[in-house]
């Protein structure tokens, strides 16, 4: 395995990671990384760089962007918004890594592509639940701002220094966990 595809896998990750807070915004920087010429993307994923990529991928980044600031709608987007981000975990992963086997490839952007994301979405959508539920919405924009600055500081590293993306995953996946660990109920013996 060469540093091209260590550095394409972390890439991929990170990008998956960013889907699971906001699912267009990693996508768009994807899209604007390869439209520059800042990251090349597998062949039969160029697609994703072109103009019309671009701009379509822009618009749906502020919708979403801005709907998740409207309390109740964002619980909406939330059941919309879980799955589509577990496709487009695997598809930042397959669009980006490079060098390998095409099963190995799939089978690692299933697992740690859409898996991350998928991940990250779920605990996002339970926290704003719990939000909704206690702060009867009001304090849903904030959890929304929290998840967006984490997807846009995610996705910017994820472009431009994929190590320290990974190693952020990596730490945002061991928070996630810390939490749901102490929320969970306990089983009496």
């Amino acid at each position: 395995m060469t540093s091209d595809t260590i550095i394409s896998i972390f890439l991929g990750v990170g990008l998956a990671a960013s889907v699971g807070f906001r699912v267009f915004l990693p996508l768009f920087a994807l899209s604007l990384a390869s439209y520059t010429g800042v990251w090349e993307l597998n062949e039969s994923w160029q697609w994703i760089g072109s103009l019309a990529a671009l701009i379509t991928l822009g618009v749906a980044t502020l919708v979403e962007i801005f709907a998740y600031f409207i309390p109740w709608v964002d619980n909406v987007l939330d059941s919309f918004a879980v799955p589509l981000a577990a496709i487009a975990g695997t598809a930042v992963m397959v669009s980006t890594v490079a060098d390998l086997d095409p099963v190995v490839t799939w089978s690692l952007a299933i697992i740690a592509g859409g898996g991350t994301a998928t991940a990250i979405k779920g605990a996002g959508a339970t926290s704003r639940l719990a939000s909704t539920a206690t702060t009867g919405g009001l304090g849903n924009p904030l959890v929304s701002t929290v998840e967006t600055g984490t997807a846009l500081v995610v996705t910017t590293a994820s472009i431009f220094a994929p190590i320290l993306a990974a190693f952020l995953v990596v730490i945002i996946l061991a928070l996630i966990f810390r939490i749901y660990r102490k929320l969970r109920p306990r089983i009496k013996r």
